[in-house]
């Protein structure tokens, strides 16, 4: 055989080999659709959602059907000090930092089963995805799956800013507390600060998320490239009045503590949507004492919320509301206090970040808007060790936390390309530090 003849023959061999080398990456969304249902089986609830608090035995069991899926997807895993579940492929430069993506799996009591796990399920995929195509990053990759999310973001708090023994002791969900329940799940609450990573120890960190609003939906948009986390105040307010008797007690002459704080509410709703912007504000709770249908009440509970993703708004709102409280007590013979109970400072995203989710979704084709997230999320504590990026996918009816929250497997799908196309992109362009 001549040579030009047999270089003919291997022709179609190499051009195939280059066109496979060229294919883009794309994940298996009925393998991540696959993992969704049979994931939502531990913890499952009769109204068709999932009751998987932290610490309860279906969040155990279904930590180990993900460690399972994990190993599958060519990850090795350990459980760190705090409970984590966190899964380390090699890179190509074993001096680069590793590019960190996860989310959480834990549920509200009643809760859905696609918050967290979208984003969990979609990590693991990628790493999947990367095995069976036999591709090596140049970066190190780790997929984490932080524990307890929903009650006090313990897992991702103890890799980024790290846990006071306070927290440890408080009572989860599950009837655990939270060293208890850190145990439970394999870690150990002792050695807890061995989990505490350094500021710039990670190149990135990204999370894929259901948007768990409407905003997405109602836009007929397919991707949102979100811009920070916002910061969350939580107050207790506290009004004392006098007691007495609701008979006897003429109306001019009563200290009405509900009163008070019915006006207060409304007051709180006329402050925060009296400037423009996305700021919000909520009474989440209320409790009045005695609590009879003819005693005056002589004090009251409240649980105030204000959020933004301007820190400066928050304190600004925070001292407005309290100067027009002083006055609103003055008027109807009454007292407020406020007592702060968690305080968490907004995390914006990272431009570069942002750009490369945004070009990863035109790439692709897909619509897209930059957005806030309303809701705290584990990209928040992770910011405290490098930037993060965090992509949202729409939520049908903009239900989260509940039963009937969804997010239709196309969506999810392309959520989750756009997650494989922004980590690849920034393993291309990354340098060594």
């Amino acid at each position: 055989m001549k040579a030009s003849a047999a270089i003919l023959l291997l022709l179609p061999v190499c051009f195939s080999a280059a066109v496979a080398a060229q294919a883009p990456v794309r994940v298996n969304g009925e393998r991540i659709s696959a993992h969704l249902m049979a994931l939502s089986e531990f913890g499952k609830n009769p109204q068709g959602g999932v009751s998987r608090v932290a610490y309860s035995d279906a969040d155990r069991a279904g930590r180990q059907y993900v460690l399972g899926l994990m190993r599958d997807a060519g990850l090795i895993v350990h459980i760190d000090t705090a409970g984590n579940l966190v899964g380390e492929r090699a890179g190509s430069d074993s001096t680069l930092r590793p590019i960190v993506i996860g989310s959480h799996i834990d549920s509200v009591p009643e809760g859905g089963n696609y918050d967290g796990d979208v984003g969990s399920l979609s990590a693991i995929e990628l790493a999947q995805t990367l095995n069976e195509r036999k591709l090596r990053m140049r970066h190190p990759l780790q997929v984490i799956i932080f524990e307890n999310e929903e009650g006090v973001m313990l897992g991702s708090t103890a890799i980024g800013a790290g846990v006071d023994g306070a927290r440890l002791n408080s009572i989860s969900q599950s009837g655990k507390t939270v060293r208890e329940g850190v145990r439970f799940l394999g870690g150990d609450p002792d050695r807890l600060a061995e989990s505490r990573r350094q500021p710039g120890s990670i190149e990135a960190y990204f999370e894929l998320h259901i948007e768990q609003g409407g905003v997405l939906e109602q836009e007929h948009l397919k991707i949102g490239v979100v811009e920070g986390i916002v910061g969350i105040q939580d107050t207790e307010v506290t009004v004392q009045g006098i007691a007495n008797h609701a008979g006897t007690t003429p109306m001019p002459q009563r200290h009405d503590a509900l009163l008070s704080a019915a006006r207060f509410i409304e007051m709180l709703n006329k402050v925060v949507t009296s400037t423009s912007g996305r700021q919000v504000g909520t009474v989440g709770w209320i409790k009045a004492q005695p609590g009879a249908y003819n005693v005056v009440p002589g004090k009251v509970t409240l649980g105030m919320e204000l959020r933004d993703l301007d820190a400066k708004k928050i304190q600004d709102m925070f001292g407005q509301i309290r100067k027009e409280a002083d006055a609103i007590g003055r008027a109807n013979d009454t007292t407020f206090s406020f007592d702060q109970h968690a305080l968490s400072a907004p995390a914006l995203t990272d431009t570069r970040l942002q750009a490369l989710i945004s070009d990863s979704a035109k790439q692709l084709g897909l619509s897209m808007k930059l957005m806030p997230s309303g809701a705290g999320h584990d990209a928040q504590e992770m910011a405290n060790l490098g930037p993060i990026g965090m992509i949202f996918v729409p939520s049908v009816g903009g239900l989260s936390h509940a039963p009937k929250e969804f997010s239709r497997p196309g969506d999810i799908e392309n959520g989750a390309n756009v997650l494989v196309e922004a980590v690849l992109g920034l393993d291309k362009a990354a340098k060594a530090k």
